[in-house]
């Protein structure tokens, strides 16, 4: 059943299962979504070895003439598919769970061929912060990226962190940008490895439940988000960052 949350641009959501029709559905993953006015971050965690199964992070894009279809962009994607069209038709099953199906690269099977997919979600009942019972703050942000000129190539270390009440997840990739000769616009050449942070509220302090990867990525513990305004810089641990939605 829906968890019944406080009317809001926030949304937070586990999957309950995928299934590569014509197979049977499975969940191998613990997954989390965390999605605020337009923005979301996602990440999969392989049940088995512990591992990223999929860190995903952009805009989450609702059509105009179907709120039932939404895409969703990949800016940060630890399978690289930054240019892969994601969009996914939603539906309400009975017991309240949403059904998204679609088609999508299988990235279990050779060639990663586009496959039609049913994954099934279910919406989370927003966890208590440090705000307190029934109240809490949700945003999504990124990190600044270089401006290139023309002709050049440069890794950057690509962040986008998102906090929902009392859970905070948090994702970096280094990517390789590169600006070609005679174009205004920069584009993601590679993705590299991706890191990941998850956090929980536990009435007493920030809890870590998942950290994976190279890079220490900030704890919630070092963040001071109160009063922040969407499209506002603000600095962590030495980097900058976009302010990409906020709310209270």
């Amino acid at each position: 059943m829906a968890a019944q949350n406080p009317p809001s641009q926030s949304r937070l959501s586990t999957r309950i299962s995928l299934r590569w029709v014509p197979e049977p559905a499975f969940e191998n993953t613990d997954t989390i979504v965390m999605s605020v006015a337009g923005w979301y971050v996602d990440l999969r965690v392989d049940k088995e070895s512990g591992g990223i199964d999929w860190a995903i992070a952009g805009q989450r894009v609702v059509d105009n003439t179907d709120s039932s279809r939404v895409a969703f962009t990949h800016e940060l994607d630890s399978r690289n598919s930054f240019d892969a069209v994601d969009c996914g038709t939603f539906s309400s099953l009975p017991n309240g769970d949403d059904l998204e199906e679609g088609e999508m690269p299988r990235a279990d099977l050779p060639g990663c061929p586009m496959t039609q997919y049913e994954e099934v979600w279910r919406e989370l009942k927003f966890r208590d912060g440090p705000e307190g019972h029934n109240r809490g703050v949700s945003w999504v942000i990124e990190s600044k990226a270089p401006s290139l000129d023309k002709g050049e190539e440069v890794d950057v270390s690509r962040t986008f962190i998102g906090r929902v009440w009392g859970t905070y997840l948090a994702l970096r990739q280094v990517q390789v940008h590169s600006r070609p000769k005679g174009s205004a616009t920069t584009i993601v050449k590679e993705g590299k490895g991706v890191s990941a942070r998850r956090e929980e509220w536990n009435g007493s302090g920030w809890h870590v439940k998942h950290c994976i990867g190279a890079d220490a990525l900030p704890s919630m513990d070092v963040i001071q988000d109160g009063a922040w305004q969407t499209g506002q810089t603000v600095t962590i641990a030495g980097m900058e960052y976009t302010v990409r939605a906020f709310e209270v």
